[in-house]
């Protein structure tokens, strides 16, 4: 065999070589194709368009409108400065989460957190925080609930007897201010 012949017949081999391996891939991926082909196009109809739950397993919750939060915040904002006080308010929905904050002019920087707490100090137990107060002398441990407050300050906001937002008022040299405040906010809903 020449040199020439050894080139060719390797050039043969290799064009040989990948033509099987080309044709062993194409026949795989066939195979793989028509298999993925056999399997449904789509999940069941069931699945896809979820399902809904049973009316006993589903209970409804009231909340207070961001206008309405906002309404109470300010209500309760306006009695501390037609009394020269220097106020935080807060609202917060049944699940303790803030709608709304109004810090007012000139309200220390502890007023803020302190208005929060005890807004959801108030609706967590459904009772003004000056109440709660009291409970710690029979029941100190109380105080180490996280999130709470248990100083005067905090009104519960309810509809048909249960809670849905509480009002924190925080800043005032007096708890009893503080709640006055509060209880401000609560009667600025019902009007």
């Amino acid at each position: 065999m020449t040199k020439h012949t050894k080139k060719s017949m390797s050039l043969r081999a290799r064009l040989l070589t990948g033509t099987v391996a080309a044709a062993a891939l194409g026949a795989g991926t066939f195979g793989a194709l028509s298999a993925n082909a056999a399997e449904p196009a789509q999940a069941p109809a069931a699945a896809a368009a979820g399902t809904t739950a049973h009316p006993r397993d589903l209970t409804q919750s009231t909340h207070l409108t961001i206008d309405a939060a906002t309404r109470a915040a300010q209500a309760a904002l306006d009695a501390a400065e037609a009394e020269n006080q220097r106020v935080t308010v807060a609202v917060v929905d049944r699940n303790g989460s803030t709608v709304v904050t109004l810090r007012g002019d000139g309200a220390g920087p502890q007023s803020y957190e302190s208005a929060e707490r005890k807004a959801f100090t108030a609706v967590s137990w459904n009772a003004p925080t000056s109440e709660l107060a009291k409970r710690l002398e029979s029941a100190p441990n109380l105080k180490d609930i996280p999130g709470t407050l248990f100083l005067a300050g905090g009104a519960p906001v309810t509809a048909k007897g249960a809670p849905i937002a509480g009002i924190g008022v925080a800043g005032a040299p007096s708890g009893a201010l503080d709640e006055k405040f509060a209880q401000a906010g609560v009667a600025a809903l019902s009007r």
